[in-house]
């Protein structure tokens, strides 16, 4: 099953997703600038090969919800989503705050 809600934080206005698949979920949260995402983000596929797209994006791991999603801390981040502010170790919510 997929699920696209609406989600606010803090007065901005997101889009979370979350696919269902076996065994595990996909969860993704996104605004038109960028998005935070769970393990399944390849961040060095984003910052070798499509660099040149400049995609503000993160993952976070470990993450079975779009809460947790929201309260981790990222675990990678590209090299594009650095000029927002956004480094290793910061939690989602603050992360996506940047980008609104």
């Amino acid at each position: 099953m997929i699920t696209v809600n609406p989600l606010e934080i803090d007065g901005m206005f997101f889009t979370a997703i979350t696919v269902e698949l076996p065994k595990t979920n996909l969860l993704m949260i996104s605004n038109d600038i960028g998005y935070i995402m769970c393990g399944a983000l390849d961040v060095d596929l984003l910052n070798e090969k499509l660099a040149d797209r400049n995609v503000i994006a993160a993952r976070a791991v470990g993450v079975k919800t779009i809460d947790e999603l929201l309260h981790a801390p990222l675990q990678k981040v590209t090299d594009a989503s650095k000029s927002y502010g956004w480094e290793v170790g910061m939690v989602g919510k603050e992360a996506l705050g940047h980008i609104s």
